[in-house]
């Protein structure tokens, strides 16, 4: 269940490209296109800290107004798809430009966590002109050689002895029958601990759960993917939209990745002390750091 949103966030279920996508808007003035992780997870993870960012549409927003514009990308959340429906990446790209048209304008200021991230820099790729602005928080890696060593780092993590322990407590506990709500929400914890600097506070994080199919489909689109050439030759020095890259110190997700990644949009990253969730374990420095870079009236 999502937790309480700003009063003015309203809900809409957009048609594009023969796929229903639900879309939540929250705040008002320029418009950022939230992109959440996955694939194939939804956007209600991200909440309630990035609501935040839209300024006076948060219940302590930062100064200033912007509209942010969450969607469930296709095959994941509240927007699921049949099972012969196209979830590749070039179909996530092809819903996020129908969106661009959907909303009116020329130019998307994007604001892309993990998968999202890479999702914004692949639009960007076969959409140069149609990017104002592109924030990319921990970004899911630009080659697959560098996925490889996310999911190795993050194997290890999740195979640390106390989270056996944690998991075999729980069980034991008898949760899951006196208080199953409870018992929902600390397995949760212990399933994404690895991507936590400090395991204790995914407990803050709200559940969500990922479409293996839609997963799935992403990855094998993308095969033994390397972007960072293309990047190179389609926004030489000097050419590349307006950029941000935050990233966690801690993250699994491999912090070097991020540099290089950062590096070929001629930016820095702003590093900090936290794991895959910034918004979760820095909750004021992410609303900070972001607040001071997206559009705002």
């Amino acid at each position: 269940m999502s937790p309480p949103g700003p009063t003015n966030a309203t809900d809409q279920m957009v048609d594009v490209n023969g796929v229903r996508l639900y879309t939540r808007r929250v705040g008002d003035g320029p418009p950022v296109v939230v992109l959440h992780g996955g694939p194939g997870a939804h956007h209600d993870y991200l909440l309630p800290q990035y609501d935040r960012l839209a300024g006076d549409g948060g219940s302590r927003g930062a100064r200033g107004g912007r509209a942010l514009l969450y969607y469930d990308q296709r095959g994941g959340g509240r927007s699921p798809v049949a099972r012969d429906t196209l979830v590749g990446w070039r179909e996530h790209v092809a819903d996020l430009e129908a969106l661009r048209r959907h909303l009116g304008t020329d130019r998307l200021a994007l604001l892309g966590y993990s998968w999202g991230a890479l999702l914004a820099v692949l639009y960007a790729l076969e959409r140069p002109t149609q990017v104002e602005r592109l924030a990319l928080v921990c970004p899911a890696p630009a080659t697959a050689q560098w996925r490889r060593e996310f999911e190795r780092r993050f194997t290890s993590r999740m195979a640390e002895p106390w989270i056996g322990r944690a998991r075999r407590e729980l069980t034991a506990s008898g949760l899951a029958r006196s208080d199953p709500e409870r018992y929902r929400r600390l397995a949760f914890a212990l399933s994404v601990a690895g991507y936590f600097h400090d395991p204790s506070r995914a407990r803050e994080m709200t559940p969500f759960r990922v479409t293996a199919r839609t997963q799935e489909a992403v990855w094998e689109s993308l095969g033994d993917y390397d972007v960072r050439e293309r990047i190179r030759r389609t926004f030489p020095k000097g050419k590349a939209p307006r950029s941000l890259v935050v990233a966690g110190i801690y993250d699994p997700m491999p912090i070097e990745s991020a540099r290089e990644l950062a590096a070929s949009l001629d930016t820095g990253v702003v590093e900090l002390a936290t794991g895959h969730a910034p918004h979760v374990e820095a909750t004021e420095d992410f609303v900070r750091v972001l607040d001071s870079f997206l559009p705002k009236g």
